[in-house]
């Protein structure tokens, strides 16, 4: 069983860390305001300002940032300012076990994808696939913050995950099956393939979603992972949305999971929520949940996060 982390509570410190790409100054201090009007006390990386290109630093100071906030015993959650190029490569210069005996609350989507199935496998830490700080504005719907907020600041269990009202889930496949879940951004999820930092899909529920890709690529991204083994021995599979991804040769998202992903007859439940859509469902990457596509249930059987 994974590790949950300690539950978050109001006046907790948050950890904020820039570990991809940079963002402007202005937008991350609008975004560390709204926490602070939560309740929330925030502590800033040394390189959350950093831009150099594509880059907000060198691999090893956004890990040090990273570390940094594993290693300070104020901190209860660690948010990233936002995905981006190179999130993989703070991944060498991580310490595993310093994060395993320290464990706390890291959530994210998008490139931010590939750090958490790393630290559910390598820290045994549980994760949680979830906003970053961008989505922490007055904008971002209700529902968004409630999922985030279940997740880590109750012991809630066993737990529905349910779509916001009017976007059904769709179950594809029929199964019951039970593992805990893997996954998230698919292009990042590929990118792990043929490293030591590789998804381990065997035994365990695959969830994707993807965004701003054709069909015809996002096709050649799931054959990768078809070829590449990552289906072959799953529980079964969570496929969220391909947001403003276009149609190719005539094909759409809906072709793709018909054509490809149906044939592969594993338990499938498509339509989640979660990602880079407007609303996002709080995944628990490493924590034990059920698929049941005769009922069309997608429930998490474990606390997420531990009083202690």
């Amino acid at each position: 069983m994974a590790i949950r982390p300690p539950i978050l509570r109001a006046g907790d410190t948050i950890g904020v860390v820039t570990l991809g790409s940079p963002r402007d100054e202005a937008t991350i201090n609008e975004r560390i305001q709204f926490l602070e009007n939560l309740g929330f006390s925030v502590v800033v990386g040394d390189y959350v300002y950093s831009s150099d290109g594509y880059l907000a630093a060198t691999p090893q100071q956004r890990a040090s940032d990273l570390m940094n906030m594993f290693e300070n015993p104020n901190v209860r959650a660690i948010i990233p300012v936002r995905g981006g190029t190179g999130v993989k490569d703070v991944i060498p210069y991580l310490d595993y076990n310093l994060i395993n005996r320290n464990p706390k609350i890291f959530t994210g989507y998008s490139d931010i994808t590939v750090l958490l199935n790393v630290l559910y496998i390598w820290a045994n830490l549980i994760t949680f696939h979830s906003l970053l700080l961008i989505d922490f504005r007055s904008t971002t719907p209700a529902y968004n913050f409630n999922q985030f907020f279940t997740a880590t600041s109750t012991l809630t269990s066993p737990r529905l995950m349910e779509n916001p009202p009017g976007i059904p889930l769709v179950s594809r496949v029929p199964g019951n099956v039970s593992g805990t879940i893997v996954g998230g951004n698919l292009q990042s999820f590929v990118d792990t393939l043929g490293t030591p930092y590789e998804i381990d899909t065997n035994g365990r529920i695959v969830f994707i979603e993807e965004t701003h890709e054709s069909i015809s690529r996002v096709y050649r991204l799931v054959t990768h992972l078809i070829h590449a083994g990552k289906f072959r021995d799953c529980a079964g599979m969570i496929v969220g949305e391909c947001t403003n991804c276009p149609n190719a040769y005539g094909k759409t998202y809906e072709d793709l999971i018909n054509d490809v992903l149906i044939p592969l007859g594993k338990p499938l439940m498509t339509n989640l929520a979660s990602g880079h859509g407007y609303y996002k469902m709080t995944i628990p990457i490493g924590a034990h949940a059920n698929l049941n596509t005769f009922e069309n249930t997608l429930i998490i059987t474990e606390p997420t996060v531990s009083l202690t």
